[in-house]
Order: structure tokens, then C-alpha cells, then sequence
């Protein structure tokens, strides 16, 4: 998920010379901003953005403009001669840089949804200038005394949201370095620059790089085991992508492949998982180990500056976990529960595999190998035992077929059952009806940046308009992996603005007039994401700065989570899952089995997810002379793992190092643990919601008004155990519906 940007450039993350006296004169030009359609008022309900006009070119222009209106719009707060107040400076400061919030938001969305090449050439440019004036303000000290002076005499004068604000505000000023001294304070906008060129390189390479690590097929017989919907979708894929060979397999995110589950081939299995291992470490096209090591650097140095022992214990210092210590004994907690189970299922795989292997009749072609099998049973190129031993490649295919002969189905039995806009229509938005009162009502006037997007009013129980939300479904060459939810305008009383919210995934689009179907995963992904985007649409809080996601990391993920346990409420379940030919619900017994098969197996997806968390932790816990060269940093990884004990083949890292966006291309730095801890807090709020009525709304409209509505403007830890009743998340519950 990508959190949206709290007045863009006043978001951490983004970095950026001091004022000068020539950049405070700047004006924007009227002219300029009449030419210019982003820097007209939009027409469209709830200043939507009007994509019908905007243009490539529009960005950096608009962008340039927006930074001298907010610039002078904060001259005019410091050069102010009345005493600071709340409301001179704090509220004047929330109030200003409207545009180029807007802007920014719409332009970030592209970058990661539709990056063009019009789009990749402005980010170049956009980003620096972001980064300059981001600095610009945060170092500004005729500023940022003003807000000084306002927290020292009036926080414990204020209340409620204005006290909420006042605190992060100063909080932010001085997490970016307000109270360093002048040299440390030069050298702290130095690294802010380089750290957003390094990170913005980052995020260049990844997509590309999984572009070229493609995985091209040229018979189709190799493809043995896919369905005919995913051959399809194999050929389709080539085409669109230069058609080297008939039919491509596209690389994901993750370690692992999903399509290895299917793959009956072995040899294919192998290069699939090795280009995706491989994608950005150097052997191939692209290594991202050069700029890792950089960012880990400076991130280093960064923390040290503001007199911190690491990056971890900097950036931890504003979420629900405060310090190393806490997340650490966290994850240990999780790494002793989980290791005996993965090692108990890892051993079942190995002995599953080896019994399927003595099936093959002599003179066949293993299909598991694609080898030619003599009468001895073994291969023509190599001993069974050989291709007997469980690879990594080799895992997804075989706990497949295991949970194939243990439940009676497969992923393919129950996909006819998930039509997209099934799930959409009749179970997410079905979900949100019945707990939320919340209607959706579908619009074609509402212009969007990609064909394939659809537009959504979102109504209140008394009829009211709540929202926009956009759904961003398919993914293309010029969408970034992945699954997220943003805002292109936060809800805000103070504003009078309405929430525009969006979702995007990057599922298969199937061919013309076909519906597209989804695997459990992504069904479950959708309702993910929906939970961000019900997060955004129900926030009720005055200031755009402490509204919707605007929370801890660890806090963020949590309605989510929660979101997709009403995926399986058999009342909501059998609402949308209906097969796409006959509308018929999935049967009771092909239910049961689906349903009752999640847990199968299910060290893997905990090992993975822990294993990428300590990778990101340790990598956060170095100091700059501890942060390995580019050419050590692969054996740095396998010692860190192997430190804490979950170095093994088997289950690799979610995210390596080399390819792991969220924390050198996104905003999860030393935060990769939030999933862990949040789901803890989902699965928590899940149990209180099945104890209460899943689909009550009583128990949904608490759980509105104590938590979602409620954006940043409380104690985060307060506002759980408001509903939970709990004092602490208890994580025996996230271990239980984990199956462990």
C-alpha cells in the first residue's frame, strides 16, 4: 500500500536550500496559470482532476508554480509582525500549498500507475525541485521559530484537534533537523538531495529490470499445467512486450512466482524463479546494490546527525513500536512459534515430492522434469535423486498438489467462482452496505488517467456524498508492481473537502468481452485494499494534515487487514462468489474445502514476511561505517538471516534486498515489521467484530466513529483499545489465524 502524501512535500520521505531572498520574491505569473489546465479550478464534482485535459507537459510547469504560491504564501506567515499564534502561523501554514498538493498527488499517482515516458522525463525534473523547496521550508528558521514560540505557549492551551496539529507540526520540523546547528543542518539538506535522487534511481530500475528479467517461451508445450486462460495471458503478455518468443512469463513483485504453483515443467520452474531472484543483483541487466548501499549510508549518517544510534531507532521513534527493542522482541516472538512449524512443513513437501517421483511409470516423460525417465526410473540427464532433492522452484508446485490431493480442489476449480466485478460489486461494496451503510454508484462522466478505470459515487446511509473512488484494476507495462491505495484529495472539514480515493492492482486483464477471474489471493487483495480506501473515504477530521492514512506505519495496514476478513463471512462470500457462466454459488462442499485449506501450509507465508522484515531492521540498525560495500552486501544479507535464524532455501525473504521497494523506493524504511504488527491489531479487531456481529451495523458504525473516522487526531494505542476494549494487541491471536 502507498500512503498518501501529507502536503506533499511536507511528507517524510521527500527531501530537499535555504530561503534566499531571491526565491521569496517569486510570484507566480497570471498568465501562466491561465495556459496551464492543472492550475485552472477543476469543474468536475469535488475538484476532481479533469485527465480529459491535462497534459504530460502540464506537470513541471504547474508544479513550478504551485511551489512559488505556497512560498509566498509562508513569506507571508514570517513576515508577519503580530505575535505567533495558532492561527497566524499554525492554521496559515495547514491552509497554504493547496495546489501543489493537489497537483503532486495527481502527478505521484502517475508515476506509479501510468509512468510514460512524458511522465519518467518530468519526474526527473519534478523531483529535485521537490526536494529543494521541501528543505526550503523545514530549514527556514525565521518559520520555523514562529511555530516554535506557538508550541511553547499555547500546546497546553489547545485542545482536540488543534493541539493535534500544533504537535505534529513542531514534530515534524524538528524530526527533519529544525533544532540542528547551522553546519549540520547544511549537511542534512545535502543528504535529503541525494537520498531522493538515489531513491527516485531505485524506483526507475526496479520495473525495468523485471521488464528485462521476463521469461520468454518459445514452445507452448513447456507451458504444460497452466490452464488455457493463462496461456492466454502468457501469449498476450509477449505480444505486448516486443514478442522475442509466442508466449512470455511476466516476473511479480515477490520471491516467489505464482505461477510456479502450476508449472509442470521443471526446467521452466527453475528459470523463473532464477530470474526473479536474480533480477537486479548483478548477474543480470541491472544490480541496485550501488545505490542500496548509498541510501543505507546516508540514512545512517542522516539518524547520527540528529543524534540517533541508527536510521531504525530515528525513523521507529513516531510509531505504536517507539524503538528497536520493541519490534525486535516482537519478531522474536513470531521467528519461535513459526520455526518448528516450517521446518515440520518443509519435511511433509520433501516426502510428498519424493513419493510423486516413484509414481512415474518407465519410459514417460516426467512431467515434474521434462526429462526423458528410462525403466531404472531415473532421468536420462541426471539421477532421480538429483531433481528428487526440494528446491525452491520447486515448493509452490508441490504444496499445490498436496493441498490438491488433501482438500479435493485446486486454485483452478474455484477461480470461474471470482469474477473481478463480482468481487467489486457484490462482495466489497456488499460488505461496506451492510456494516457501514455505504452505497456506490457507478460514473461515466468522471474523466480518468487509463481507459480501464472506473469511477464510483460513495453515498452515506441518509444519501449524502461521502466520496469518489476510483478503481485502477490492470496491470501494463506502465504501472509499477504491486497493489496500492492513495488519495488525489484527503477529506478535510477546514477545507470543505470531499475524500478522492483510488485503488490499484495489477491483475491479468482478460481478453475483450471475457471476465476477468481471480485467484483467492487476489480476491483477498482487492478487500486489502479497500480497507485503505474505506480508511481514507470515512475519515471525519477537520485538518487535511491529521485526516485518513495520515497515521503510524504500524497503524496503517491495520483496517486493511481487518477489511479482508469479511472475504470469507459465508453471508458475504456467497454474495459475490458465483460462478461467471451459470451464477451459481461456489457448492457448500467446494467452500469448505477452500476455505478450510488457508492455514495449509501456512509457515511459508509467515517465514517469507519475517525474513524480508529482519532484512529491512538490520539493514537500519547499521552505522555508516557498518553499512557493507555494494560487492558484500549479498553474503551481508545471508549473515543477518542466518543470525537470526531464518537463513533456508526453502523460504526466502518476501522481498530481497536487492529488489525490496517499500523500503528503498517507498516510505517503509526500518517498517516492513508494521505488516506483522497491524495484522495483529486486524486480527484482534476481527475477533471483537465475530464476538459482536461481523455485519451488524451497531458494531460497524463503532468501529467507524472510534476509528476510522478518526485519522491521526488521537492517541493511536487509544483509539484501539477505545474499541477493543483491550489494553495491548494481543499477538496470540494473529498466531492463531495464522494456523500456529
Amino acid at each position: 500500500m502507498k500512503q498518501n502524501l501529507k502536503n506533499v512535500v511536507l511528507a517524510a520521505g521527500l527531501a530537499c536550500t535555504a530561503l534566499t531572498g531571491q526565491a521569496q520574491n517569486v510570484r507566480p505569473k497570471t498568465t501562466q496559470t491561465v495556459s496551464n489546465s492543472l492550475m485552472k479550478q477543476s469543474t468536475l464534482p469535488f475538484n476532481a482532476p479533469d485527465f480529459s485535459h491535462i497534459k504530460g507537459t502540464d506537470y513541471l510547469p504547474a508544479i513550478k508554480l504551485a511551489i512559488a504560491e505556497q512560498r509566498a504564501e509562508i513569506k507571508k506567515i514570517t513576515d508577519n509582525k503580530q505575535k505567533p499564534t495558532f492561527t497566524n502561523t499554525i492554521l496559515a501554514y495547514e491552509r497554504s500549498g493547496k495546489n501543489l498538493e493537489r497537483i503532486s498527488n495527481i502527478f505521484y499517482a502517475l508515476v506509479s500507475a501510468d509512468k510514460t515516458g512524458e511522465i519518467e522525463k518530468a519526474q526527473g525534473s519534478i523531483v529535485p525541485l521537490m526536494t529543494e523547496f521541501e528543505n526550503e521550508v523545514k530549514f527556514n528558521q525565521k518559520f520555523f521559530q514562529r511555530i516554535k514560540y506557538v508550541y511553547d505557549h499555547e500546546y497546553n492551551t489547545l485542545k482536540g484537534e488543534d493541539k493535534k496539529l500544533l504537535e505534529v507540526v513542531y514534530k515534524d520540523f524538528t524530526h527533519a533537523g529544525a533544532l540542528l546547528p547551522k553546519e549540520k543542518m547544511a549537511r542534512m539538506q545535502e543528504i535529503n538531495k541525494e537520498l531522493a535522487k538515489l531513491q527516485q534511481d531505485f524506483g526507475d530500475m526496479l520495473p525495468k529490470a523485471a521488464n528485462e528479467a521476463t521469461v520468454w517461451v518459445n514452445d507452448v508445450k513447456e507451458l504444460s499445467g497452466l490452464s488455457e486462460a493463462d496461456i492466454a495471458q502468457c501469449k498476450k503478455d509477449a505480444e505486448s512486450r516486443g514478442g522475442k518468443a509466442p508466449y512470455c512469463i511476466v516476473i511479480t513483485n515477490t520471491t516467489q512466482q505464482p505461477i510456479l504453483a502450476s508449472l509442470d515443467n521443471r526446467s521452466l520452474r527453475e528459470r523463473v524463479y532464477n530470474a526473479s531472484i536474480h533480477r537486479t543483483d548483478g548477474t543480470g541487466a541491472y544490480n541496485t546494490f550501488p545505490i542500496i548501499v548509498k541510501i543505507a549510508r546516508l540514512r545512517a549518517e542522516k539518524a547520527q546527525l540528529m543524534g540517533y544510534k541508527n536510521y531504525a531507532s530515528y525513523s521507529l521513534e513516531k510509531t505504536m513500536a517507539k524503538n528497536t527493542d520493541n519490534v525486535y522482541a516482537f519478531l522474536r516472538q513470531m521467528i519461535g512459534a513459526y520455526k518448528p512449524k516450517a521446518e515440520e512443513q518443509t519435511k511433509a513437501i520433501e516426502e510428498y515430492m519424493k513419493a510423486q517421483v516413484n509414481k512415474l511409470a518407465s519410459g514417460q516423460v516426467d512431467k515434474l522434469t521434462g526429462e526423458q525417465v528410462n525403466a531404472n526410473n531415473s532421468s536420462t540427464s541426471q539421477p532421480v535423486n538429483s531433481f528428487t532433492a526440494l528446491q525452491p522452484y520447486d515448493r509452490f508446485y508441490y504444496s499445490s498438489k498436496m493441498k490438491k490431493d488433501q482438500f479435493n480442489f485446486s486454485d483452478d476449480d474455484v477461480k470461474p467462482y471470482f469474477n473481478l466485478d463480482s468481487v467489486l460489486v457484490n462482495g466489497i461494496f456488499y460488505a461496506a452496505h451492510r456494516v457501514y451503510g455505504l452505497s456506490f454508484r457507478e460514473r461515466k462522466d468522471i474523466p480518468t488517467y487509463h481507459k480501464d478505470m472506473k469511477v464510483f459515487d460513495v453515498l452515506d446511509a441518509d444519501g449524502k456524498q461521502l466520496a469518489l473512488f476510483y478503481c485502477d484494476y490492470f496491470r501494463r507495462p506502465t504501472k509499477r508492481g504491486g497493489a496500492w491505495m492513495s488519495a488525489f484529495l484527503k477529506q478535510s472539514l477546514d477545507r470543505n473537502q470531499k475524500p478522492l480515493i483510488y485503488n490499484v492492482c495489477n491483475y491479468a486483464k482478460a481478453p475483450e468481452g471475457q471476465p476477468t477471474l481471480l485467484t483467492w489471493d487476489e480476491t483477498q487483495t482487492m478487500f486489502h485494499e479497500f480497507g485503505h480506501a474505506l480508511h481514507g473515504m470515512l475519515s471525519h477530521c477537520k485538518y487535511n494534515t491529521l485526516s485518513g492514512t495520515a497515521v503510524a506505519r504500524d497503524f496503517v495496514e491495520m483496517p486493511s487487514q481487518f477489511n479482508e476478513s469479511f472475504a470469507s463471512i459465508p453471508e458475504v462470500f456467497n454474495h459475490y462468489a458465483r460462478h461467471y457462466k451459470t451464477n451459481e454459488p461456489m457448492p457448500d462442499a467446494l467452500r469448505e474445502k477452500m476455505l478450510g485449506s488457508l492455514n495449509f501450509l501456512s509457515a511459508y507465508a509467515l517465514g517469507e514476511n519475517l525474513a524480508a522484515t529482519c532484512l529491512d531492521m538490520a539493514w537500519h540498525c547499521l552505522s555508516p561505517s557498518e553499512v557493507p560495500t555494494a560487492e558484500e552486501a549479498p553474503a551481508f544479507e545471508k549473515k543477518v538471516l542466518a543470525e537470526i535464524g531464518l537463513l533456508n532455501a526453502q523460504i526466502p525473504p518476501r522481498y530481497s534486498t536487492s529488489y525490496f521497494n517499500h523500503i528503498w523506493g517507498g516510505g517503509y524504511a526500518a517498517g516492513y515489521y508494521s505488516y506483522l504488527w497491524s495484522e495483529v491489531l486486524a486480527v484482534n479487531i476481527a475477533d471483537y467484530f465475530a464476538e459482536h456481529g461481523a455485519l451488524t451495523r451497531k458494531v460497524g458504525d463503532d468501529f467507524r466513529q472510534k476509528v476510522l473516522s478518526r485519522g491521526n487526531t488521537r492517541d493511536l494505542m487509544t483509539i484501539f483499545s477505545d474499541f477493543t476494549g483491550l489494553k495491548a494487541p494481543d499477538t496470540k491471536g494473529l498466531l492463531k489465524a495464522r494456523g500456529m
